[in-house]
């Protein structure tokens, strides 16, 4: 079974994301601001980190520069989910080292395939 870190600040959303991948058959962490997320990833390497843009004390695209820029990290799939939607936010996300980018609202099949495909 994959796990997924997911890396929200948002109680709420953070508790849909998680039975929405646990029902699609993940296993799920969660971190509730950047600092924690990079702790988290390099405790035990997840197969996919949901990583948000926005977040308390380090922001979603410093903390893919982050783990992009230590060896360690690096092969971790990143696909960052926010709400910022201008094409300049879905290129800085990508330029930090993203392998996808979604907007808030998702589709959850969509976001269930994306994070299938990441995995695989």
């Amino acid at each position: 079974m994959a796990t997924v870190l997911i890396a929200e600040d948002v109680e709420d959303l953070t508790y849909a994301l998680t039975l929405l991948l646990t029902r699609a058959g993940f296993t799920v962490r969660t971190a509730p601001d950047g600092a924690r997320t990079l702790a988290e990833v390099r405790a035990e390497l997840p197969d996919l980190l949901l990583l948000d843009l926005v977040m308390p004390r380090l922001n979603g695209l410093d903390v893919c520069r982050a783990l992009r820029a230590d060896p360690a990290t690096a092969g971790v799939p990143i696909l960052m989910l926010s709400a910022y939607a201008m094409p300049a936010d879905l290129q800085a996300g990508l330029d930090a080292g993203a392998d996808d980018y979604m907007m808030k609202p998702f589709q959850s099949d969509e976001l269930i395939a994306r994070c299938t495909a990441l995995i695989k």
